[in-house]
């Protein structure tokens, strides 16, 4: 069986691996394909193309964007982006500077908060990245402030922690509209994280269908017991393609690996060319 993982992360956002270690990772676990998910950014796509297309392993340029529904942060992953889209690429640009006025609030509260900080030495750890709260966790280890990324999150960095500073978030229409100006398929990412009830989590699939969800993911590493059949039954109710992934960081997740997730993951690439079939550049 031909084996694929539509939810990866590398060191362009908040994972730990560089795409083209992504792509090397991905031939040694023995994928046919994976789909890098970076949060709010195409950057790492090239590259990983680039690799993947040397060793003979197909990327899915992708995205994890985050939005905001009824004050639940809510990701949507978008697959079979044209990356080059201008529209797109204008758009991801404004996320960006959200995401820098973001930052610079929370080198303010640490150094309010005696943890001294600076912005451009965090860069400066991370070359190339889209700084998020997992690099500020690791400036933090590294610093000796905590002794790793956990207790960072536990401790400080969680929501209602002090150190927390809330997002700036699209709502999911933005979000789907702007992966459909790309050309790409939209999937609920990992909906039994948000800790909804059935009926909260019923809502929101009727919702985001109205709104152009493609997808939903069924598959998912920390799915347990009926977890994925439930995921399935809501996939038929709402009429959503089924979508899966490890949602792999490296380092950063170290009980997650690529396309196994966590030993019980095997996500058929028959998943990825029905999504693939909904894109707007399917050929």
């Amino acid at each position: 069986m031909n084996i694929v993982d539509l939810h990866v992360h590398s060191n362009a956002s908040d994972g730990t691996l560089s795409p083209s270690e992504l792509v090397k990772e991905a031939k040694k676990a023995g994928l046919l394909a994976f789909a890098l998910t970076d949060h709010d950014t195409v950057s790492g796509v090239p590259e990983a193309i680039a690799a993947g297309t040397a060793c003979g392993i197909e990327v899915v340029p992708g995205i994890e964007i985050s939005t905001c529904y009824k004050d639940k942060e809510i990701h949507i992953v978008g697959l079979f982006l044209d990356y080059t889209d201008k529209n797109f690429v204008s758009a991801l640009g404004s996320e960006t500077d959200r995401r820098k006025r973001r930052n610079l609030e929370l080198v303010e509260r640490f150094n309010e908060y005696g943890f001294p900080a600076n912005i451009d030495e965090i860069r400066s750890m991370f070359p190339g990245s889209i700084i998020t709260r997992a690099h500020f966790a690791s400036y933090m280890v590294k610093k000796g402030y905590v002794k790793d990324n956990a207790e960072a999150f536990s401790k400080y960095l969680g929501q209602g922690m002090p150190l927390y500073v809330p997002k700036e978030l699209k709502d999911p229409k933005e979000a789907i509209s702007l992966i459909q100006t790309a050309g790409g398929v939209s999937v609920l990412a990992h909906p039994l994280l948000y800790r909804l009830t059935s009926g909260e989590l019923r809502a929101l699939c009727s919702e985001l269908k109205s709104l152009g969800l493609t997808g939903i993911e069924t598959m998912y590493s920390t799915y347990r017991g009926f977890d994925e059949l439930n995921v399935r039954k809501l996939a038929r109710e709402f009429g959503l393609l089924e979508s899966g992934g490890s949602d792999f960081h490296g380092a950063n997740k170290p009980h997650i690996s690529l396309g196994n997730g966590c030993g019980n993951l095997c996500i058929s690439a028959s998943y990825m060319e029905a999504l693939r079939a909904e894109s707007r550049d399917f050929t």
